[in-house]
């Protein structure tokens, strides 16, 4: 049923991961799996056998070939540097070749205890499971870089945690699983030899075109790669009223995913200042704040590379420091080219970032629908009846009648007309976001063995910018008794 393992991180040196067998489950069952992610991973699907699949999905039995080993990393945790963390409740089965000919990593998280768990029982909870499948799913139908779910199995246990809940496994498959946090273990431990090897993966797996460079530009090219990838991952994010809740950075991928669904949510009104995570009350994650922390993150990243960067730990310091900085000009240029394409603008003048903030600010002022905002966008180039929907939560007509006049009068060099205008809206303006209360909802009843509403929202959400039928609206937010305010880490 799998496809060959690789086994590349399973033979580094012992230092950077550790054996670690998966702990079986009383009555693994499957519950969901990416069929069309699994064949692009070269699955045999033809073999497919839900029983057998969820035994190997579970950890229960081994695929043929898969080494599993738990992986070292380290990370600041809400700004506070722990030296040791690693997957306490993860293993890595190994790395597969799609057929695109691209590596993946393929891992059981939720599958028990390993040697670098710290006191928990390596166990996860079936609604954090279920989240990370939907918004992963999500996001990738969205065009964002993202780790992706291919299978849920329910363990047939209860894990504990506020209150006892039905314990599950996901798999999760990856560019990779190299995080800022990876290179600080060993950094922290001054292992040179190994942050070359780590450096040397990076660049194999995921830069390339950078292997050809001279050592002496090689590993300042990494980090001045992975500050690209990083800008314009977080300016996409942003262009979704994505918040990621917990930007720690052993949650920081060198590959430019993301990766982490934990606290995660998409804004329903929007305010800047959002902050959904239970876990950060200072709202250092809030949404606006995840620029300069992806900024940061990568500071942390550069400190790993000094002595790989030049020998002149000084000169190596300049360096990389004038990499960091461009990174608030890259994210402002990806932002910029996301949030034009939202308003359906192709080409760019200087006025252009005017019209965007000008808009943000009046959705704030109105606490206004973050995506149906700009999906109605689309229904007021519709004529009257879809201008009155895009009007419905402003207040205060006459600022946003003056806000649409400058906005079409900026169409009209666009040289498109309304019905293709609109048609590229809807083509960037998602219409089903997986909101917070939809995702509880489904969580809720997946609780209660009833996995319909998880289906049906998976459905809707891996169809992002169609507008969805049936009986229930997935593009509809929540009433006041809906919301969900809080979300929580699954650890």
């Amino acid at each position: 049923m799998f496809p060959p393992f690789t086994l590349r991180y399973a033979r580094f040196p012992d230092r950077l991961r550790a054996p670690a067998r998966p702990v079986p489950v009383e009555r693994p069952e499957l519950v969901a799996f990416n069929r069309p992610l699994a064949e692009s991973l070269g699955f045999d699907l033809d073999a497919f056998d839900p029983e057998q699949a969820a035994a190997l999905l579970s950890g229960n039995a081994l695929p043929e070939g898969a080494e599993p080993v738990a992986l070292a990393y380290a990370g600041h945790q809400f700004g506070n540097f722990v030296p040791q963390l690693g997957d306490g409740r993860a293993v890595l089965l190994g790395e597969v070749t799609d057929r695109a000919g691209r590596v993946r990593d393929l891992q059981l998280k939720g599958s028990g205890r390993t040697p670098f768990s710290r006191g928990g029982d390596g166990r996860a909870p079936l609604g954090p499971v279920l989240r990370e499948y939907l918004v992963s799913e999500a996001m990738h139908a969205l065009g964002v870089p993202t780790t992706r779910a291919l299978a849920a199995v329910t363990t047939g246990e209860r894990v504990y945690r506020r209150v006892p809940e039905p314990g599950a496994v996901l798999t999760r498959v990856a560019a990779s699983h190299l995080r800022v946090g990876t290179f600080q273990y060993f950094a922290a431990r001054d292992d040179q030899e190994a942050l070359r090897l780590l450096a040397d993966e990076a660049i194999e797996r995921h830069y390339p075109h950078l292997a050809e460079r001279d050592e002496s530009e090689r590993y300042l090219a990494l980090l001045e790669a992975t500050v690209a990838r990083q800008a314009e991952l977080v300016a996409r994010w942003m262009g979704l009223g994505f918040i990621h809740g917990v930007m720690n950075t052993d949650n920081a991928a060198i590959s430019g995913e993301t990766i982490d669904y934990g606290p995660c949510a998409f804004m329903d009104a929007y305010d800047p200042r959002t902050v959904f995570s239970s876990i950060d009350e200072r709202g250092r994650y809030a949404f606006v704040n995840q620029p300069p922390i992806a900024q940061w993150n990568l500071a942390r990243f550069a400190e790993t590379l000094l002595a790989l960067i030049d020998e002149d730990r000084e000169r190596a310091i300049e360096r990389a420091t004038e990499v960091l900085k461009a990174f608030e000009e890259r994210f402002e240029a990806s932002r910029l080219r996301v949030m034009r394409a939202k308003l359906g603008l192709a080409t760019a003048e200087e006025g252009d970032a005017a019209l965007i903030e000008d808009w943000l600010a009046a959705m704030q002022a109105a606490r206004a629908d973050f995506t149906l905002s700009f999906r109605r966008l689309a229904d007021a180039l519709d004529g009257p009846e879809g201008e009155a929907r895009l009007a419905e939560p402003f207040g205060d007509r006459e600022a946003l009648d003056a806000w649409l006049s400058r906005w079409r009068e900026r169409l009209s060099r666009e040289e498109a007309d309304a019905a293709e205008l609109a048609r590229r809206l809807r083509g960037v303006n998602p219409a089903v976001i997986p909101r917070n209360h939809r995702v509880a909802e489904a969580i809720a009843a997946a609780e209660n063995d009833d996995f319909g509403p998880f289906e049906a929202l998976l459905a809707a959400i891996t169809r992002p910018f169609e507008a969805p039928t049936g009986e229930v609206d997935y593009t509809r937010p929540p009433r006041d008794d809906e919301k969900v305010l809080r979300t929580f880490c699954g650890t």
